[in-house]
């Protein structure tokens, strides 16, 4: 199987990469929607995005270009502990560091910490965490840091200046894995691994009450939603649509019924995929 993934190597996406593709050809990209374009193409069988950090929230470029360009469905998640560290080219004081690079994303995770360790410094956002790595690794000029993980640090040769320097301990980030082929499998299951379903609902009109029967829907059938977030329609402004995860099969008899109800009432309902969650929080080591 060939892999694309947010690169270049040392990125957290490299790591989920990892988790779940252990030994099959990956291919690093420089984008989120390279990495999804190179699967439309058929240059790629899968490609792993990320979707959602617990500090951050949603990564909207992957929702958007998922839902309004690629349109690729879900086969897979995998949610992957984020420990970020500052990373520097040989050993300097933290006084010395000057400029900061990262994605915008890990910028934002070590915003008390870069606030009160380096208020200093200046932050400059790059395409990912790898990248940012590489970068600092290539600066004859030493007071530069990255910050990153320990994957980034031992493939461009930096030092770990701090270590865990983002602001919250429960720091998570959820990958999805993507596919031309909505009945593929790429992944061997976990025992007991629980299955999602995300999809997206556009209302009829906006008129009162509208999302509460949508919800509702869901409700009375005690389908557990576990997100729910609204989404620009990109057709003119008060244009929305709603992303939503809930906890059961797209198959499933009670699901199939919200969809008939929610159609019923003028709704739109697009599956995005129904996929199992494949969580690594015993493994944190090995994804530090």
């Amino acid at each position: 199987m060939k892999i694309s993934y947010l690169g270049p190597r040392g990125t957290f996406t490299k790591m989920a990469v990892d988790v779940l593709f252990p030994g099959e050809e990956a291919y690093s990209y420089a984008t989120i929607p390279q990495c999804m374009d190179a699967v439309v193409n058929g240059e790629i069988d899968y490609c792993v995005v990320p979707v959602e950090n617990t500090i951050e929230g949603t990564v909207p470029i992957t929702m958007d270009y998922l839902i309004h360009q690629a349109k690729l469905p879900i086969v897979g998640e995998v949610v992957i502990p984020i420990r970020q560290h500052l990373l520097t080219k040989g050993t300097v004081e933290l006084s010395d560091v000057k400029d900061v690079y990262s994605h915008s994303h890990a910028i934002a995770q070590c915003h008390h910490f870069l606030h009160t360790e380096l208020p200093h410094a200046v932050t400059h956002a790059a395409s990912s965490t790898g990248t940012a790595a590489k970068m600092v690794a290539a600066m004859e000029d030493g007071f530069a840091a990255a910050i990153g993980n320990e994957l980034a640090a031992k493939e461009f040769g930096l030092t770990i200046l701090q270590k865990d320097i983002h602001d919250y301990a429960n720091n998570h980030t959820r990958f999805f894995v993507l596919s031309s082929d909505a009945g593929s499998n790429p992944v061997k299951r976990d025992a007991g691994a629980k299955m999602k379903t995300s999809l997206y609902v556009t209302l009829p009109s906006d008129y009162a009450g509208a999302l509460h029967q949508v919800l509702a829907a869901f409700a009375w059938r005690k389908i557990n939603m576990s997100k729910i977030e609204s989404r620009p329609m990109k057709t003119g402004l008060g244009n929305y649509f709603f992303i939503m995860d809930v906890s059961c099969e797209a198959e499933d008899i009670l699901f199939q019924g919200v969809r008939q109800e929610l159609e019923a009432l003028g709704c739109s309902l697009t599956v995005l995929g129904s996929y199992p969650i494949h969580q690594y929080e015993k493994k944190a080591g090995a994804c530090s």
